[in-house]
């Protein structure tokens, strides 16, 4: 009879030196990576958090500097070096600008601004504070020794340098509210967040619903499925211009080949504008949402269909199961995982989606998205404080649909 109290069999337990070795040798080769992975991720998006708290326009991602634009002008007794300076900024002012040069050695000085001193041929000009937009000119006439053109080009090829002290409102700790209360102010941004709503939503539930017919239709074995197969695969891979731009000319209210055919099979009396009346088209972008991206959810449903055992099928076959009801009761529950795994993706792109919809309507006819949002507050207006507040409102509804997802959604396979 073999003794019971023995030592138990089976891996070692607790942190050994050796344990502790491979631990840091782990955490050591994944440093890189995350280093690599967080500079990419988090850098960007703290950037973004702190721009969406200043009010800072295209023309303040340029820090307020003092430029200088040098020339040799006038000829003889009038002959001067002139340095015309201006502030970058056209609203933050320059304080305790200075300018220093040195002459080249063909010129003497003869009479220069009173603000500027001179030690041999370097010399330092104290210009004082310059408001934004502000200029000031500094003049130095010269006496020319030798030839003029190699002056010319000796006095401008040199490179003046200017300093000042200015608040650089991109890095100052000066913050405000003021972008957020904008984009919330209005009735527009609760429309436009309606708007990306319906297309994120029904995209995706359009998306994943043809991706698994899709995927049944092609689960069966018979002559050229492979070239089905490629052919639905063409609206993901095809470049999203050419499909958009395909778009646009096929549904054109006045040449496009849609209308043509509903007018002459009397489904209309006069040409649609697809894309430019509400609320079609927001419908329409939405149906171009579903049709570019079902092949996706094709591809990774149709992989896990194939993966399931037949012999459930078989059983079910015998017991006299009806298509509707093999589907419902063994193939629905195996692709659960998949289908949420999908969902939680497409959501999260397609509520990011912006070049979709700019190709098809520039955000125009009630298309546009938060996304289209950020854009326009960004570039069109020049605002890149409001765009980036509006670009943390979509960073914080991900989150919270994130949050929502996984905390309510039933934990399936694959999540």
């Amino acid at each position: 009879m073999s003794d019971s109290t023995g030592p138990a069999s089976g891996p070692p337990r607790g942190t050994g030196p050796l344990l502790k070795r491979e631990a840091r040798l782990a955490w050591g080769l994944l440093f890189p990576t995350l280093a690599i992975v967080s500079a990419v991720v988090v850098l960007p998006l703290l950037a973004i958090f702190w721009i969406s708290f200043k009010p800072i326009g295209l023309a303040d991602l340029r820090p307020p500097a003092p430029v200088v634009r040098e020339s040799l002008r006038g000829s003889g007794d009038d002959l001067r070096l002139q340095y015309r300076v201006r502030n970058s900024s056209q609203s933050e002012p320059i304080t305790s600008v200075t300018l220093s040069d040195s002459l080249p050695e063909s010129l003497t000085v003869l009479t220069a601004d009173p603000r500027c001193t001179f030690d041999g041929a370097d010399f330092t000009c104290d210009l004082g504070d310059l408001d934004g937009g502000g200029r000031d000119e500094v003049e130095i006439f010269v006496a020319l020794q030798g030839d003029e053109d190699a002056a010319e080009e000796a006095a401008e090829g040199s490179d003046p340098r200017m300093t000042g002290r200015s608040n650089n409102i991109l890095t100052n700790f000066d913050f405000t509210l003021e972008n957020f209360d904008r984009i919330f102010s209005g009735d527009e941004f609760w429309g436009v967040l309606g708007v990306t709503l319906f297309y994120t939503v029904f995209g995706t539930l359009g998306a994943l619903i043809f991706g698994l017919f899709a995927a049944m239709l092609l689960n069966k074995e018979f002559r050229g499925q492979g070239i089905l197969r490629g052919l639905y695969l063409f609206p993901y891979v095809a470049p999203v211009i050419a499909v958009a731009f395909a778009w646009i000319i096929l549904f054109d209210p006045f040449s496009g080949s849609a209308n043509a055919l509903l007018i002459q099979m009397g489904v209309t009396r006069s040409s649609i504008n697809f894309f430019g009346e509400r609320p079609l088209a927001l419908i329409m972008v939405t149906v171009f949402e579903i049709w570019r991206y079902f092949p996706l959810s094709f591809l990774f449903i149709l992989a896990r269909m194939q993966s399931i055992d037949t012999d459930m099928y078989e059983a079910a076959d015998m017991d006299g199961a009806s298509p509707f009801q093999k589907f419902w009761y063994l193939s629905l529950p195996q692709l659960l995982g998949i289908l949420s795994v999908l969902f939680l993706l497409r959501f999260i792109w397609t509520f990011n989606k912006f070049d979709d919809i700019f190709l098809l309507t520039g955000g125009n006819a009630g298309t546009r998205t938060l996304t289209v949002n950020v854009y326009e507050q960004a570039f069109a207006i020049s605002n890149i404080g409001a765009g980036a507040a509006v670009a943390v409102v979509v960073f914080c509804c991900l989150v919270l649909f994130s949050v929502f997802f996984f905390r309510y959604v039933s934990q399936e396979e694959g999540l």
